[in-house]
């Protein structure tokens, strides 16, 4: 029965704590934040109240009126930066190691999960890096970036399904105990 140290249970759940933060800002701003929508809503509640503003007004007003939800996209993306560095540098110090998907002696359970943690890990350097980019880049490179950077929803969700489905499958099937497990580490 696998056991989790507490680094690997600390760095697992803080990096699914930003992860999800950070979705619920992304649909917060593709949806009820959409800027169109709070544009909308302010052209008709001033024209209501006799205030005539334009369209392009509305737009400038919804895009200040959600920045400070957007701010915190951009710090997490900051904090899962660090805790994805930290992951990656604790197979150094014997924490969290990577498992070979190539070893011949690996199960191809064990082949598909550890080639999901690559693909996994490639896509989320991905978006950290053009995130960053996009923040810190050159304005030459900011239109591309943010275009790549827009597509890490589609991994993001079918990562997260493939995941829970894992672990939901795993959990009533041969690794009873895992969801416990990853909570309070398991006992030795």
């Amino acid at each position: 029965m696998k056991t989790y140290s507490k680094t690997y249970r600390i760095i697992h759940w803080s990096i699914a704590i930003a992860m999800l933060l950070l979705l619920i800002t992304i649909f917060l701003r593709s949806t009820w934040l959409n800027k169109y929508n709070v544009a909308e809503i302010l052209e008709s509640f001033l024209n209501k109240e006799e205030t005539v503003i334009t369209h392009e007004q509305a737009i400038k007003l919804a895009k200040s009126i959600r920045k400070p939800m957007w701010n915190w996209h951009i710090y997490l993306g900051y904090l899962l930066t660090g805790l994805f560095a930290i992951r990656f540098a604790l197979p150094v110090f014997g924490e969290m190691k990577f498992q070979n998907p190539l070893d011949k002696n690996t199960t191809p359970k064990d082949k598909f999960k550890a080639w999901t943690y690559i693909i996994f890990y490639i896509c989320i350097t991905a978006s950290l890096v053009t995130g960053l980019l996009i923040v810190f880049g050159p304005k030459s490179i900011h239109h591309l970036m943010e275009e790549i950077h827009v597509l890490s929803i589609y991994y993001f969700i079918a990562y997260l399904v493939l995941h829970y489905a894992g672990v939901l499958l795993a959990e009533f099937k041969d690794e009873k105990g895992i969801i416990s497990r990853i909570i309070s580490g398991g006992k030795k």
